[in-house]
Order: C-alpha cells, then structure tokens, then sequence
C-alpha cells in the first residue's frame, strides 16, 4: 500500500522521518513540588500574619453565642483602617492580670463599650446602658437550654458606672456569669478602670464568622440594638 503522504528525500532516498515534538521530562512535577510547598507555606504565613486567623474557643464565655470547642475566623486586617465598635465580637491579648493561665493570651468577648462612653448597669432596671441607651440583650445574652431563663446582664447583680477611657474598650463575655472580663475585673480591683479595660492595640482582629462546626456556621454581626446608641456628650 502506497502512502500518498510519504515524500522521497531530496537525495532519493527513503522519505524523511518526522522529528518527535520534545516532551517534558516526567522528572520535573517532583523537582517543581518543593518551590510549590514552599510558596504555599508563605503565603499561608502571611495570611495568617496580616489577614485572617482561625482561633479555638476554650471555654463557655461566650454561650450561647460560641459554644466550648468552636472554632471562629477573625479578620486582623479590618482594625489597620478603621476602630473598633460596640457590638463586635473581637480576639485580643488579655493583660497578664486577667488570665488564669499565663499562657492563655488570646480572649474573644463582645465590645460593649467604647473611649469616652459611659457604661453601666442597674441592678432595678436588670439593664446595661451605654451613654444613657439600654441595650436590648436579649438576642446574644446566654440562656439556659434546660430552664430557658436568661441570665442578668451583670453577675450578683452587680451594679457599676464607669466612663471608658480613650483608647480603650469595656468588653463582656454573652455568658456574663462565666465570663472573666471588664465587668468581672472592675469588681475584683476595687472599682479600677484601666484594669477593668483593654487597650485597643490588644485587639488582634474582629471575629466575624463561625466557621465550625460547620452545622452552626454562621456570621457574628453587630447587634441591632447598638445601632441606637449616641455619641458620647
């Protein structure tokens, strides 16, 4: 059978035979896969460093919100452009004096109140105000799942009045009664407000989403009932 395609070469010998295009070496994905790892890797690092983070949460504090074992993604790039505002949910550096374990550093609670806000609570009216406004707290305010009473916004009842001092934020944990936090601190220091309160460059990033369990996933907003809170006079 002749191959009409088959050409004679130019001396008349037999037709040229086709050159193989060049392949790459099977060899080169595995000499490639360390550059890869390693790209991954930083990367992975930056963003955990500048960007977002995932953090564990070891205890009942913020029931019902966050429950023991959660897991939470914080955004550390949000508090480079902007401050941090009441009704967030934030992770930050606890100061030594709040911690039970030295080596426990991270804390997550709710911002309540922010510098030059003046906070307190009425043990009459069962109710935090923030500049005269009463939060409404009963959409994060922990309840218990057997009674499905709702604990008072202030262990014991205890009252307090404070004003926060610039450049600081009076926070809380939902689950009030198991929250070491600024309510819990200012009692325990004799009514000290810097004690009571973090600074906001402790803040490592705003916690705005549950990411696991994922059958509870959900986003952390800012509660309605901060929207009406006035300015500081």
């Amino acid at each position: 059978m002749i191959d009409d395609d088959a050409k004679p070469s130019a001396s008349g010998g037999q037709p040229d035979t086709p050159e193989k295009p060049e392949t790459k070496k099977n060899g080169s994905f595995w000499r490639e896969l360390p550059v890869l790892l390693v790209i991954a890797v930083v990367v992975a690092l930056v963003v955990r460093t500048f960007l977002l983070q995932s953090f564990w949460i070891p205890s009942g504090s913020m029931e019902n919100t966050l429950q023991l074992d959660d897991y939470v993604l914080a955004n550390k790039l949000e508090y480079r452009f902007s401050e941090p505002e009441r009704g967030e949910v934030v992770v930050f550096e606890a100061p030594m004096e709040w911690r039970s374990n030295p080596d426990e550093a991270d804390f997550i609670k709710r911002i309540i109140a922010v510098g030059g806000d003046t906070v307190s609570y009425s043990a009459s009216d069962r109710v935090i105000t923030v500049n005269g406004h009463p939060l409404d707290e009963t959409s994060y305010l922990y309840t218990d799942p057997y009674t499905g009473i709702q604990q008072s916004p202030s262990k014991d009842e205890a009252e307090f009045t404070v004003v926060v001092p610039e450049g600081r934020l009076w926070v809380m944990g939902d689950h009030r009664w198991a929250s070491g936090d600024s309510r819990e601190r200012f009692v325990r220091s004799g009514g000290d407000v810097m004690t009571a309160t973090i600074s906001t460059d402790a803040v490592i990033g705003r916690a705005f989403v549950l990411i696991w369990p994922v059958d509870r996933w959900d986003w952390l907003g800012i509660p309605d009932t901060f929207n009406g809170v006035p300015d500081p006079s």
